[in-house]
């Protein structure tokens, strides 16, 4: 399988490299792409050093899969040119998520979709991902009508450059600032642009993007996206009302038997999911189960889950697995 990174410089590309070598992801040929500064430079990858192309080199080398994390407008100029050159493109920024022509996939829920006319394919956004893989096993047994979703979310969404500012006022040291506001001993009500309505893009994606993958409209969702001084992952408070009544014991039952989910809800001994325990791992966390009182059939959880890996670059490997193991993308090497 001949895989091009595109992005492979930034931190979602080097997670995404790293993943790719963790899973021993079937890899003839390492195509790495950055932007035209980082050309000639060499990255390494099981322990081999490969130098990084330009996008055309990248589009005139015709990989099997494209892996891209190198932001929305790169994506949108750039994508349809690899599809074109018939590779399958799978894209993590927001640019494709929600045209009515590409899957929205995350794996464990609905990869079962793709087909081999589906040349990009989107990664969902990082929020979206942990908290729709917390909630589709219970959204096909009670049937969900309405979430309500407060996020607290990781420095590491933003990128280095909000990394570096943490660090910076944690050491004292004037910098460059990723937030217009200083992110040490703070929260930030604001993740991305606010749109006309008073909502930022970030909570909008929740709302649209949970609505599209969960394959129905009539979800009603709302949510508050907050960014907070943590490195390790994002965390989800959600509140979400369902069609029909639960059984607690039942609803952890169900979420235990989710691949790719852990069950980590045991207050009597403190057990339950934090982000400093999330990073680096692939599962997304799920606990402080229990009822809201407050209303008839609702359900409050805590979902965390490491933002670089399940929310992004696992997340993107994974749909790439799934397109070998049902030869939906063939290697150059069968189809040679």
């Amino acid at each position: 399988m001949r895989v091009a990174v595109v992005g492979a410089t930034g931190m979602v590309g080097q997670v995404m490299l790293k993943v790719l070598e963790e899973r021993n992801f079937p890899i003839s040929e390492l195509i790495p792409v950055a932007s035209e500064r980082s050309v000639g430079k060499e990255i390494s990858f099981k322990n081999n050093n490969y130098k990084i192309v330009s996008m055309a080199d990248a589009v005139a080398a015709r990989p099997d899969i494209a892996l891209f994390s190198a932001g929305g407008s790169t994506s949108l100029e750039w994508a349809p040119k690899f599809a074109e050159a018939g590779v399958t493109v799978i894209d993590n920024s927001s640019a494709w998520r929600m045209d009515a022509g590409k899957k929205l996939v995350v794996p464990e829920i609905n990869a079962s979709g793709i087909e081999k006319e589906d040349k990009i394919i989107a990664n969902p956004n990082c929020s979206t991902i942990q908290m729709v893989m917390a909630l589709a096993p219970l959204h096909r047994e009670y049937k969900i009508k309405r979430i309500v979703v407060s996020t607290y979310q990781s420095i590491t969404g933003t990128g280095v450059k909000a990394v570096k500012q943490l660090e910076n006022e944690y050491e004292g040291v004037s910098g460059e600032m990723a937030y217009p506001y200083p992110i040490h001993r703070n929260a930030l009500p604001h993740c991305d642009v606010f749109e006309e309505n008073g909502y930022t893009k970030e909570e909008m994606k929740l709302v649209r993007e949970t609505q599209k993958i969960l394959e129905d409209r009539t979800i009603s969702v709302t949510a508050t996206a907050v960014r907070v001084p943590v490195a390790g992952g994002h965390s989800e408070a959600v509140n979400v009302e369902f069609e029909k009544d639960f059984d607690l014991t039942e609803v952890r039952s169900l979420l235990n038997d989710t691949p790719g989910v852990t069950l980590q809800d045991n207050p009597d001994v403190n057990t339950y999911p934090m982000p400093i325990y999330a990073e680096g791992k692939d599962d997304v966390f799920v606990g402080r189960i229990r009822r809201d009182h407050s209303q008839p059939n609702t359900l409050n959880m805590w979902v965390v889950s490491d933002n670089l890996r399940k929310g992004a670059a696992t997340n993107a490997v994974q749909i790439a697995e799934y397109l070998v193991a049902e030869k939906i993308v063939e290697t150059s090497l069968s189809e040679a």
